[in-house]
């Protein structure tokens, strides 16, 4: 390489040093912004996960320490003072009707207060529905029990096979046995009831006379294949 051409090469690097290191000055804040911000997000996100870990421990502990109460007066007061947000709130609105014969009109009251929640989980509020419809018992008109319930017995949703068992039993407390059987040997055989419903079905069947039948274990229950 002749000497100008060396020289000129030398000019060449020199010119982008500059550059680059122009560049750097005028944008190189901008790499240091963004590693700021990603150190930064993910110290944030373990900081989330912690005070949530720390919040449901709380929860946990403050739900146990109300479940020690033998006195069902002081249960209830207890549980009314436990802090919960979320969808603790669900939790604790069906811990807090666990207990009906304590305080019926509160549990009640809880479990309104679930199934309007419209912020809840569709599981949490169709549970408290069913459970609203169990406590409330007779004390309710039936074609008001029997509307709640058909309204969570709709494919899709998450508690429609324990609503349909149910609404089988309104049918044996109007004294239509025949149609109880007939509905609850149908729930019997519904792949979507669990193994424990099934179970409790089928005791029922037998008690009014009926014969349980040979059923498949739904797809929950069914053990995984080996390879």
């Amino acid at each position: 390489m002749s000497t100008p051409d060396s020289f000129v090469d030398e000019v060449t690097d020199a010119v982008r040093s500059d550059r680059l290191y122009a560049a750097f000055r005028k944008y190189g804040w901008i790499g240091i912004v963004v590693v700021l911000l990603i150190v930064g997000g993910a110290g944030y996100n373990e900081w989330q996960k912690a005070q949530t870990a720390a919040r449901a421990e709380r929860f946990g502990d403050a739900l146990m320490a109300a479940a020690e109460n033998t006195d069902p007066a002081a249960r209830s007061a207890a549980l009314a003072a436990v802090p919960a947000d979320g969808d603790q709130k669900a939790l604790l609105a069906l811990l807090k009707a666990s207990d009906p014969k304590a305080d019926k009109a509160a549990a009640l009251a809880a479990l309104d207060a679930l199934v309007a929640d419209t912020e809840r989980p569709q599981i949490y509020r169709d549970l408290g529905l069913i459970k609203r419809v169990a406590i409330a018992g007779t004390d309710q008109p039936l074609a008001e029990r029997r509307a709640a319930l058909a309204s969570v017995d709709v494919a899709g949703r998450p508690m429609r096979v324990l609503a349909a068992e149910q609404l089988a039993y309104l049918l044996l407390e109007e004294g239509k046995k025949d149609e109880a059987l007939a509905a609850l040997i149908t729930l019997v055989q519904d792949q979507e009831a669990p193994a424990g419903q099934r179970q409790r079905l089928g005791m029922a069947i037998t008690a009014l006379g009926g014969t349980v039948p040979e059923t498949k274990p739904a797809a929950a229950d069914a053990a995984p294949s080996q390879g």
